[in-house]
């Protein structure tokens, strides 16, 4: 007895699954898929998925607002999947890491200021984003986090294509 074709590509896992809510910047999700793959394996969590939104100011602040109480819009939150979840309860999912959500809209001011494409801000915080949800926090690891993500963009964005 043979498998329908449809069952079988519905069974194969994406690593990275690009949403794109808003209208203000054209996205290759292709290639900002194969950028999250990438960051994955480097960190070997080669089974690791993930999703990344892309969404306008208004959201971002009302998630930032509802989530870190902090009512204006940020560039990337990461909201870890497994984050709160205990020893005792069964994860349905252990290699789904969670989902990042990138506003466009700051993403292009923070780019502006740093005199740099928005195009490279959008892969800095997918990569950002992504090493969040794998467990490095820039916060309290003592820089090991910022050094592994400047080796990733040096590694995974040094060709002249962007992931935008």
């Amino acid at each position: 007895m043979s498998i329908p074709a449809k069952s079988i590509s519905n069974n194969i896992k994406k690593p990275i699954e690009v949403i794109n809510r808003q209208r203000i910047l054209k996205l290759n999700r292709n290639q900002i898929e194969q950028l999250g793959q990438s960051v994955f394996l480097r960190i070997h969590r080669n089974e690791a998925t993930a999703t990344v939104s892309f969404i306008r100011d208004a959201m971002m602040q009302q998630l930032n607002r509802d989530y870190r109480g902090i009512d204006k819009p940020t560039d990337v939150l990461a909201f870890a999947y497994h984050e709160g979840i205990s020893d005792n309860e069964p994860d349905l999912n252990p290699d789904f890491l969670g989902d990042v959500v990138i506003s466009v809209e700051t993403a292009a001011r923070y780019a502006q200021e740093q005199n740099i494409s928005c195009e490279t801000e959008i892969n800095w915080l997918v990569i950002h984003g992504l090493l969040h949800l794998a467990g490095y926090d820039h916060e309290t690891d003592n820089g090991e986090m910022r050094r592994l993500e400047r080796r990733l963009r040096k590694v995974l964005l040094s060709s002249p294509s962007s992931v935008v």
